[in-house]
């Protein structure tokens, strides 16, 4: 007769693993921002409490993991992107598409590297990363033809804009949702094309720069 302390219920197991699942993928997004999205996995199995055989098991490759733990933060930067494009206001748009990833990205401090990287086994995140830089230019476009952005403005500067923002909140620490929004309304007001002055030239920055 089998052992029956031995056996867990189904409905019990299926809570175990979702269990598991939600710690492995918390414990992800932590070392991710506190190390970059290279960190191993190892370290993140010992940080969410499990064994690697388990972590392999849910997420066989660092890129299903990546893709995984940041999906929910990527669906919204989609879908800012794409309220941006949808605004009949284009400088509104634009507006709104440089606080809400902004504000993302101080919030999850490792989304930004790990949507800019580079997985050769996940197409789905440079398809994401593609379209992101064609919705880009065209917000860019339609916001410098209604001539409220400056002429001057380039795509390579919303990588500059990013760059700036992880810089201010990686060193502004529980603050840094305020420092982003600081440094936004400066930047804002700045882009604006009634305050432009002739400017150096952009740097050769693609967002594909972020990462390296």
């Amino acid at each position: 007769m089998p052992d029956q302390t031995s056996q867990k219920p189904a409905e019990t197991l299926r809570s175990d693993a979702r269990e598991n699942r939600e710690r492995i993928l918390a414990a992800a997004r932590e070392a991710y921002a506190l190390q970059g999205i290279d960190v191993p996995m190892a370290a993140i199995a010992r940080r969410a409490k499990v064994g690697v055989a388990t972590l392999y098991r849910r997420f066989p490759t660092r890129a299903a993991l990546v893709s995984e733990a940041f999906s929910e933060q990527l669906a919204h930067c989609v879908a800012a992107l794409d309220e941006g494009l949808d605004d009949p206001d284009p400088w509104r748009g634009f507006c709104s598409v440089v606080e809400k990833v902004c504000m993302m990205q101080a919030a999850e401090r490792g989304f930004t590297e790990a949507f800019l990287s580079q997985f050769p086994d996940h197409a789905g995140y440079a398809d994401q990363r593609r379209r992101a830089e064609e919705g880009l230019a065209l917000l860019i476009r339609r916001a410098k033809d209604c001539g409220r952005l400056r002429r001057d403005f380039d795509v390579q500067d919303f990588t500059l804009l990013i760059l700036a923002n992880c810089g201010a909140t990686t060193g502004a620490g529980e603050d840094a949702p305020a420092a982003s929004r600081r440094l936004v309304g400066y930047l804002l007001q700045s882009f604006r094309a009634e305050a432009a002055a002739p400017l150096p030239p952009p740097a050769p920055l693609g967002l594909d720069r972020i990462h390296a």
